[in-house]
């Protein structure tokens, strides 16, 4: 792990939308769960690395409790106390999104673009909760930007708290299980078989997993755009 001095004179503003930058920082595992607090609940949170940065902190699972938590000894149980720890955070995330809504309500769609909002995001996040319902704050989890508009979105139409408290719950731990443990173990899958080093490669994992994930979104779009056109 980096020094807080190493990092400051190293620092360069694209290092924020680099998932390595963030598990090689001291109390690592902490500032990994704040960005996923951010993502989900923070306007400012969506150009973020979510399931990119959740993949590669389950690869360096245990270099972030050693650094940051209180270490099991155990790799699985450390790994599950990576899991509770971001996913707590993610609750707390859209729990801040919802209020905010709610708060906020119809203003927010009248409000004019700026760097860190765009009009056209709330939009998507609305009609994906339109098609989706309920389900949306599940499914959104596995979306980037979608992810950080679709609470507040739940906030806006005032869905049943309690019921929201279901879904946000569901949908955190899914979502976060699901990428670190994903990235855990599948690192450990093949540098056991077949001798390979996933570490070596992050910025391919990267790449694919932001291609893999804003697929959806971008065939939406298209779509969108060729209906209308219609």
């Amino acid at each position: 792990m980096q020094t807080i001095d190493a990092v400051l004179i190293s620092f360069d503003w694209k290092q924020l939308l680099n998932p390595d930058f963030y598990v090689h920082l001291p109390a690592s595992a902490w500032i990994i769960a704040f960005i996923i607090f951010a993502e989900t609940g923070l306007f400012i949170g969506f150009f973020l690395p979510g399931d990119s940065l959740l993949f590669v902190a389950g690869i360096f699972s245990e270099d972030l409790i050693r650094s940051s938590a209180i270490d099991t000894g155990n790799t699985h149980l450390n790994l599950f106390e990576l899991i509770i720890i971001i996913f707590i955070a993610g609750v707390l995330g859209n729990m801040v999104g919802y209020w905010f809504g709610k708060k906020s309500g119809p203003l927010l769609f009248h409000k004019k673009d700026t760097w860190y909002f765009k009009q056209k995001h709330l939009v998507q996040a609305h009609n994906f909760f339109e098609e989706r319902g309920g389900g949306a704050i599940i499914f959104a989890r596995f979306l980037p930007i979608v992810r950080t508009f679709a609470p507040i979105v739940a906030g806006i139409v005032e869905m049943d708290r309690k019921k929201f408290m279901l879904y946000n719950i569901i949908g955190s731990f899914t979502w976060t299980a699901l990428m670190l443990a994903g990235g855990h173990y599948l690192d450990r899958f093949i540098r056991k078989k077949y001798g390979f080093e996933l570490t070596e490669h992050l910025e391919v994992i990267v790449i694919g997993l932001v291609v893999i994930t804003t697929a959806p979104i971008i065939i939406k779009m298209i779509r969108g755009n060729k209906k209308n056109k219609n």
